[in-house]
């Protein structure tokens, strides 16, 4: 079994995630299954209210400046919702808003606000699934 880690995910590891990635790293086939095996059932031993009591991330606003272009944009919506983990689909409506604006020439405030809007929902289905 590899441990696969997106690209995005491994710059937000926390120390002991780092520490346990790398003793992970060292283990055998089997010692791996069994340390899996470990966590699942630390997992459903732990107290249901635990994971309710845990506050989600909160998104990181940063005001969106004047002069501002499409690619400045995603990158600051990016940072501010720094927590998203679909970013296949979400790259997937970027893009294409980008290329609305670049081949299309739409209105680059109408692609900036619509490009808001993308990322907040897409915060809002991520509350959703990570509470349930």
């Amino acid at each position: 079994m590899v441990l696969q880690i997106p690209v995005g995910k491994r710059k937000n590891l926390t120390a002991a995630e780092k520490k346990l990635l790398a003793q992970f790293k060292c283990l055998s086939e089997i010692q791996r299954e069994t340390l899996l095996s470990f966590a699942e059932f630390l997992t459903t031993q732990a107290p249901q209210d635990q994971a309710e009591a845990t506050p989600l991330p909160e998104p990181r606003y940063t005001p969106r400046p004047e002069q501002e272009s499409v690619i400045a944009a995603i990158k600051r919506l990016n940072a501010t919702y720094f927590m998203l983990e679909n970013r296949a689909a979400l790259l997937n409506e970027t893009s294409l808003l980008m290329t609305q604006h670049v081949m299309q020439g739409r209105d680059i405030r109408e692609v900036i606000d619509e490009l808001e809007t993308v990322f907040a929902r897409f915060f809002a289905e991520w509350q959703a699934e990570t509470r349930s």
